[in-house]
């Protein structure tokens, strides 16, 4: 990303300040036209155009979920599918999101194709994926990364980075020349989307936001935000 001037860090009342730092987008727009009738065909559209342009890991989404109380908890998550059900991610069923998730079954995820100026946002209810479906993208992932899945208490406290070591390496021993099973605690999540915005950068902050929403009998219409 380019920015219109680079200059140091200004501090004002001891706040930093970043307001020096200023872009105009100007590489597309977005009009109804633009899109096609179904959000998944267009996120694929575009997800197949952010790998054309050689976006890093354009499959890494910000997942932002709440306790029940509200309090919100946001990280970054890799999409391992996508169809007309939803979009489904896959993490330790005791991890912090994990948690969020049982209690309070609501989400966002936000892919940022900054070198486009695009991002997409997808905001609904989240389902647990089945087990059969969990087992099957769990031995599709490298034995190393099989092996990661049991070694980390993901999300708690740990004494230091040796005991995770340690205990990668008694189970790389247990389950050498042997599958991998899957852990109990570890499965994936299903996002199946009530809204999906596409937002295009635009000259003088008048982006380009389009919404599809679902309608009570499935079907999707599209709103134009303002930005």
């Amino acid at each position: 990303m380019t920015f219109d001037r680079v200059r140091p860090v200004v501090q004002i009342d001891g706040i930093m300040s970043l307001a020096h730092l200023r872009k105009d987008y100007t590489l597309a727009g977005l009009a109804e036209s633009d899109l096609t009738k179904d959000p998944f065909r267009q996120f694929d559209k575009w997800f197949q155009e952010a790998g054309a342009a050689k976006i890093p890991e354009p499959n890494a989404a910000t997942l932002a979920t709440a306790t029940r109380e509200g309090r919100p908890g946001a990280r970054t998550v890799l999409l391992k599918g996508v169809d007309g059900r939803g979009f489904v991610f896959y993490t330790s069923q005791e991890s912090r999101k994990g948690r969020e998730l049982e209690a309070n079954p609501r989400a966002a995820l936000v892919f940022p194709w900054i070198a486009m100026e695009r991002q997409v946002i997808v905001e609904g209810p989240v389902t647990r994926v089945s087990r059969e479906e969990a087992e099957a993208y769990f031995h599709s992932r490298p034995p190393a990364h099989q092996l990661s899945a049991w070694a980390s208490p993901q999300s708690t406290i740990i004494a230091n980075r040796s005991m995770l070591e340690e205990s990668y390496k008694a189970l790389e021993k247990k389950h050498a020349g042997r599958p991998v099973p899957l852990p109990p605690q570890w499965g994936g999540y299903r996002l199946n989307p009530e809204t999906v915005e596409f937002w295009q950068g635009r000259r003088n902050r008048l982006h380009d936001r389009l919404r599809y929403r679902r309608e009570a009998d499935g079907g999707w219409i599209i709103e134009r935000l303002a930005p």
